[in-house]
């Protein structure tokens, strides 16, 4: 610790030596003020995994600039005319909802003035939104808004508060056009009122830049954050929370994009900020490493995402109530990253950790615990329990029809979620109807260009190839590709997965067609009882497995040609019997490639590299396998000789 007379203020007295009135002199005793502050040089661990650690403090004092500049910022935050009011506002800050709307409740029926009142449904209407009651939300702010009316102009400044978190709400239902419709209303406000650097007016960028990113218009986002952090460089010290706050938005941009590595210098250099401005169990700082962590896990470096995300919950768990709904999302991501892993029941015991937080912490219908309940489903769908899978998504599904508008992308996801359990469950009729279901809310909700709309377009091209209906499947899979190559950058790997469509689409066809003639050519000229016959079926499912080796595909889209003549059982039993493989089913093979390769050869081959190369850019190349070309030209080389 280390205390320099010369900085402290002749008037204030942060401490006294007490050493000769201690009753162990040799302690050097120091008595400080309630209202000393100190800042923090250097933090260090002193063993290796202990829990030691040492704290170099220097005393600051009252004139100290920074501290002055922080201060004055934190204070101006919380808003109210008298101290109960000032009490609530302090209450929604640390996040004690409940407590803060009970106070607030109170002092509605005792309020006598309309000031009161329209401050009182203003903090009503931010409580509901927090605790995800959107339509009470824009119900107190719209009262909030009516009295402030009688004696305000539509564009008076002290109607932007109201104007800004109305638009918050609109956001957080998914209603896009109305979010932006108030923000927009809030920002001409300011900028009539405020000079051009005022960080109100950032704030206001940064809202506007939010919904936008939402909306999948991420070089409009960019340009609105861009546009706040300028001028938070300009307002703000050096070590403002909200110019961190400002780096991570513009982190999560390029995250969205897939642009990992900018994500991660915008990440950090948020991280740097908050580490100095911040105690180091301080939950913004969690924030910090969970984002980190986030896009790690995007890029599939899940070892390096955990460690992030584990950094971020010993944070969390010495920092919040036990029950706090941000531990619940700290649960939530750490499973997330083992589900990545395929390891299931290390996903399931942190999303129920997850899940019974949040069944305490929020309301029945909250859209997190809707969140949480798909969570569950989308383990129980990869360990390939169906029903279970579609018991959880089913209950999400009500939340979400009770709590959000009908037109929400959260209830599209939902829609999405059943239909890939009946994907799985080879149900495709069913499938095509909610994956249909989600693609009409996706098309009233977003833009025409949103990266989640293609992802809907792949879904059903992803059915209709199961279905053996390529021509179908490959007219959605071209409409997906054409938003992924206008909303994505070159190397995000969601692009790579649509060249992984539609090439494999092309395989699919002219080899199911291939089969398909061989196949009755076979039937015409065998007996039922042939082995030719289980020959045939034998070597469809050994070229899928071949195919399948390039990681083209999951599912075998030659079964579904066949589907009327036998079922998977007897095909995967066939193939397990010894000499199943005769001469007859050898040379099929052979002539196969021979005559079925030359005709998309060019095609797969273009498809191919530009996959293979955009997986390797992203750093996420362990979904396609190296050899995949090699494997290729081996089969295309055999072809010639």
């Amino acid at each position: 610790m280390t205390i320099d007379p010369n900085t402290i203020s002749a008037a204030t007295t942060p401490f006294a030596l007490i050493d000769e009135y201690s009753a162990i002199q040799t302690e050097k005793e120091i008595l400080f003020s309630m209202h000393t502050v100190f800042r923090v040089d250097d933090i260090k661990q002193l063993v290796s995994n202990s829990r030691l650690w040492e704290v170099q403090l220097t005393l600051t004092g009252d004139n100290d600039p920074q501290l002055a500049a922080l201060t004055k910022i934190i204070q101006k935050g919380l808003c109210g005319s008298t101290g109960w009011h000032r009490m609530g506002a302090l209450m929604i800050e640390v996040g004690h909802y409940n407590q803060a709307e009970e106070l607030y409740n109170g002092l509605l029926k005792n309020a006598s003035s309309d000031g009161d009142k329209a401050h009182i449904y203003h903090q009503l209407g931010f409580l509901k939104n927090a605790k995800g009651q959107y339509q009470e939300a824009v119900a107190f702010y719209e009262k909030s808004v009516k009295i402030e009316s009688k004696t305000l102009s539509e564009d008076h400044s002290s109607l932007v508060p109201t104007y800004t978190n109305i638009g918050a709400v609109y956001k957080n239902m998914g209603d896009y056009s109305k979010a932006l419709e108030f923000y927009e209303k809030s920002h001409k406000i300011l900028e009539k009122a405020l000079p051009p650097n005022h960080p109100d007016l950032a704030g206001s960028y940064s809202n506007i830049g939010q919904v936008y990113n939402n909306m999948g218009d991420y070089s409009k986002a960019l340009e609105f954050y861009e546009k706040a952090h300028k001028i938070y460089e300009k307002a703000l010290p050096s070590n403002h929370p909200s110019l961190a706050t400002s780096y991570s938005n513009i982190g999560g941009v390029y995250d969205d994009m897939g642009d990992y590595s900018k994500a991660l210098e915008f990440y950090e250099k948020a991280l740097k900020i908050k580490e100095k401005a911040l105690p180091p169990n301080h939950p913004n700082l969690a924030t910090s490493y969970n984002n980190i962590g986030l896009t790690y896990d995007n890029m599939g470096d899940y070892s390096k995402a955990l460690e992030f995300y584990e950094k971020s919950h010993k944070i969390y768990e010495k920092a919040l109530p036990p029950n706090h709904p941000d531990l619940a999302t700290s649960y939530n991501n750490i499973g997330g990253v083992y589900k990545n892993m395929g390891d299931y029941s290390k996903a399931l015991e942190f999303y129920e950790k997850s899940h019974k937080i949040y069944e305490k912490a929020l309301p029945p219908n909250h859209p997190e615990l809707a969140t949480s309940y798909n969570n569950i489903g989308q383990v129980y769908n990869n360990m390939g329990d169906y029903s279970k899978a579609l018991e959880f998504h089913e209950k999400a599904h009500k939340i979400y029809e009770k709590a959000l508008p009908p037109n929400h992308p959260d209830l599209a996801t939902s829609y999405n979620n059943i239909g890939l359990v009946y994907n799985n469950m080879d149900d495709y009729s069913k499938a095509l109807e909610f994956y249909e279901k989600a693609l009409k809310i996706k098309e009233k909700a977003l833009p025409s260009n949103h990266p989640s709309l293609a992802t809907s377009y792949s879904n059903i091209g992803l059915v209709y190839d199961n279905m053996g209906d390529y021509s179908k499947a490959l007219e959605f899979y071209e409409k997906a590709h054409q938003i992924y190559e206008k909303a994505l950058p070159p190397n995000h790997p969601d692009l790579a997965t649509s060249y992984n469509n539609i090439a494999s689409n092309c395989i699919s066809r002219q080899i199911a067609h291939g089969l398909l003639i061989h196949l009755q050519l076979h039937v015409t000229m065998a007996s039922s009882k042939d082995q030719s016959l289980l020959d045939i079926y034998s070597t469809q499912l050994t070229n899928f497995i071949i195919v399948s080796l390039f990681e083209l595909r999951l599912i075998d889209p030659f079964i579904v040609t066949f589907r009327a003549l036998t079922n998977r059982k007897t095909i995967r039993n066939n193939l397990l019997k010894p000499n199943t493989l005769s001469l007859t089913s050898l040379k099929f093979f052979v002539h196969l490639y021979i005559f079925v390769l030359p005709v998309v050869e060019s095609i797969v081959c273009l498809h191919i590299e530009k996959m293979v190369g955009l997986e390797e850019q992203s750093l996420n190349s362990q979904l396609v396998p190296k050899y995949l070309p090699l494997i290729l030209q081996i089969l295309l080389t055999t072809k010639n000789k």
